[in-house]
């Protein structure tokens, strides 16, 4: 299965990256998304409770809204990795991400609740991109206007994974 530096440019948006690069080079895809369930897991288990509602500045996002937005960042992702995988053409649209947090209620949840949906979500990944061949995970699609690869939507989802984390550390957790 294929590592980051297999990847061509061309194959995602440029926008993402930044996320991509997060991702170890010689890490291969499986690999990658096994390895930061067991990572986000550890980290957002240990955050003390009382931080999870915690924005660090006014009209950010709080902590339980950030891993929710990973989630569902995931979900999308996901979903584009599937029907570019399976050989769909029809260009994909972008998504506005601030529009999903508040009907996601992500404050009205608790730790456990939303470890438990990213843990499922992830698996649910990990089994779709188990399911790709080579060929499948080398289509390419369009999505927000820009070339996207099955497999390029699995290292942007492990290397968005890695950015939010390094936020929340830095940001957050002082």
């Amino acid at each position: 299965m294929a590592t980051v530096k297999d990847l061509d440019h061309s194959e995602f948006n440029a926008f993402y990256r930044n996320y991509v690069e997060l991702v170890k080079p010689d890490q291969e895809l499986l690999e990658a998304l096994k390895d930061g369930k067991e990572k986000s897991l550890t980290f957002y288990s240990e955050i003390p409770e009382d931080k999870w509602r915690f924005a660090y500045q006014s009209g950010k996002w709080t902590i339980l809204e950030v891993l929710q937005h990973v989630i569902d960042t995931e979900r999308i992702f996901c979903y584009r990795a599937l029907r570019i995988g399976r050989g769909d053409k029809t260009p994909l649209p972008g998504f506005e991400q601030d529009d999903y947090i508040t009907p996601s209620r992500a404050n009205e949840k608790n730790m456990h609740t939303m470890l438990e949906e990213y843990s499922l979500v992830r698996d649910c990944t990990i089994n779709l991109f188990q399911s790709f061949n080579e060929e499948a995970l080398l289509n390419k699609g369009t999505s927000s206007d820009a070339s996207l690869t099955a497999r390029a939507s699995g290292f942007i989802i492990c290397g968005h994974e890695i950015h939010h984390a390094n936020i929340i550390q830095s940001n957050y957790l002082i």
